[in-house]
Parts: C-alpha cells; structure tokens; sequence
C-alpha cells in the first residue's frame, strides 16, 4: 500500500504543484516557485518558504498564515516580498540572523529548538551549515542557519535550507518528504545529496535550490543513483 497519494486540479495551476495525502488523510499542496521559493497549503493555509520577488508575482497569491525563513542570504530573505505576503495575522518563523530585518516581530528559532505557531503545524528547526573545506564560509555554523522539519498531519516535511550533509542532519528519522539543497559550491553536490538521501530515507525526494551557479546540476545522475532508495520528483527550482 503506497504512504502517498498523490492528485492534480484539472485547471492548470499558476504554478507547478503537486498535492500529497498526509498520513491523517488531509490534503497537503506543494506549490514551486523557484530556486528556494515554495509554498505548502493545508486546510486553506498557507505557509510561504524563503518567499524572494523576482521568483512569483505574490502581491495576487493567497496571503500567508505562516512565513518560513531559513537564512538572511538574499535569496532566501526578502523583505519586499514578506511584506506583499503578509497582513496582520500572518506569522513569521525566521532563524535569528533573519530576525534582525523584522526587529523581533517574528518568531526566531536557533537549532534544536521546536515550535507550533498554529495548531496543524510543529516546527522543529535543524542546524543548516557546509562541511566541506574551502566552502565553511558560505554558511558557517556558528551562524545559526536554520532547516526545518515541518509536521503536518503526521507528515514529516524537512526542508533543508542551504546545507551540505551534516551529523545532525543524517541522524534524523521519519523523514516522509526531503527538500534538499543541491548546487555546488555553496551546498550540495550530487554525491552528497545522495548520501544526504541514502541517510534519511524519505518516501519522495524533491532537489531543490539548484541552478544559477557555474557548474549545473546533473538531476538525471541523481535519479539514477537514487533510484529504490526514494521516489526523487524533479520539479522546476532552478
């Protein structure tokens, strides 16, 4: 018996989105935008991932019951377009470097640390660092990058932020659904994200934030050695 099932509106979207049952049976929407911009719906809310402007128009998307944001980067933090997305019932959850442009009016998580800012959703953050030398500076951990595993309807979700494989990553368990960075130098190469994947062993693996670096992805070499280890859905995140 399959854990997800998976469904498509018959009106085209205005973005790519791909819909999931969650374990409880409820409906979970991913919808892509670019690079490290997605959104997740559930119930009628929407939760916004590291929202940049050039990559949606989302002054007319639906507005956010949840910000999510990884890291202060510039694309992953934009100020303009957390503001076209929010009102005044909208909740922000950035790490603590993040925290600084909405001067504390955010919820600011550092590894380790959980929290459920709705009722249909548990956040628990997950350090977000590279490991490999010659590369610590682009996200040093003493920063406090953050990823984060998101728990929906007994679906855990982790995103991973801007990150090469790392202890605290590999250790984690019950991972249903895996958004792993994969654009070297600045997070992963292709033989990391499969270690990365091989060690968590999520039902389905979405490869996101790659592209727009000089040395290009190879998604069909990832599928290949991925292939038995978990369902990988190559969707447009460049």
């Amino acid at each position: 018996m399959a854990l997800f099932s998976f469904s498509r509106s018959d009106k085209a979207p205005a973005y790519p989105a791909d819909t999931i049952a969650a374990r409880d049976g409820s409906p979970i929407t991913f919808t892509f935008f670019k690079h490290a911009s997605l959104s997740i719906e559930t119930g009628g809310k929407y939760i916004y991932v590291d929202p940049v402007a050039q990559y949606a128009d989302y002054a007319r998307l639906p507005k956010a019951d949840l910000v999510l944001i990884t890291h202060s980067h510039y694309d992953h933090l934009d100020r303009a377009a957390v503001d076209a997305l929010t009102d005044r019932n909208s909740l922000i959850v950035c790490d603590k470097t993040a925290s600084e442009a909405f001067e504390g009016d955010c919820i600011a998580m550092t590894p380790g640390m959980s929290a459920e800012p709705r009722p249909y959703v548990r956040i628990d953050a997950v350090p977000a660092y590279n490991t490999s030398e010659g590369h610590l500076q682009f996200h040093p951990r003493e920063r406090e990058d953050c990823g984060y595993i998101l728990t929906i309807g007994g679906t855990r979700i982790y995103i991973a932020g801007d990150t090469e494989p790392t202890p605290e990553m590999k250790s984690l368990k019950n991972i249903d659904i895996a958004f792993l960075p994969v654009n070297q130098p600045y997070t992963m190469t292709v033989d990391q994200a499969v270690e990365a994947v091989e060690a968590l062993r999520p039902a389905i693996f979405y490869p996101y934030h790659y592209g727009e670096v000089d040395e290009k992805t190879d998604l069909e070499r990832l599928e290949r050695a991925l292939k038995g280890v978990a369902e990988v859905r190559i969707r447009p995140m460049e």
